[in-house]
């Protein structure tokens, strides 16, 4: 049975916010909730496989939200580029991961209950002809 939404507030999915939701900022948010520190922007590059524009792209979208900080540490002769997570970006990375857990248990729960009501019929993959 399929209800319907009276305000926007009814929305599970509102809390997706767009900021995360981006495969790359998600892994990129996730990386930093398990550092205890900073994390240089070339191991971040290096692990996400990003180039420097992309990496750049991403940190700013995530500054630009407040969750990131990003500064220069000297690092003998040069300066490296940190980035840290913000308090404000832990909780609210952590209120998208919680509104993500949610769509996927209704999701997951609409799915069994489709099962239960009829069998999926069984799909024959079709054959594609050259034209």
């Amino acid at each position: 049975m399929k209800t319907t939404m009276k305000t926007k507030t009814d929305n599970p999915y509102a809390a997706l916010k767009r900021v995360f939701h981006e495969p790359s900022r998600m892994a990129i948010m996730a990386d930093l909730c398990a550092e205890e520190q900073a994390l240089a922007f070339a191991e971040l590059k290096q692990r996400h496989g990003l180039t420097d524009g992309n990496l750049n792209r991403h940190l700013k979208a995530l500054h630009d939200a407040g969750a990131v900080r990003v500064y220069k540490r000297p690092d003998g002769s040069k300066q490296r580029t940190m980035i840290v997570l913000t308090d404000q970006g832990r909780l609210h990375f952590v209120d998208y991961l919680r509104a993500l857990e949610d769509a996927l248990r209704r999701a997951a729960a609409s799915l069994a209950a489709d099962e239960q009501r009829a069998p999926t019929p069984h799909l024959v993959p079709l054959e594609w002809a050259a034209p």
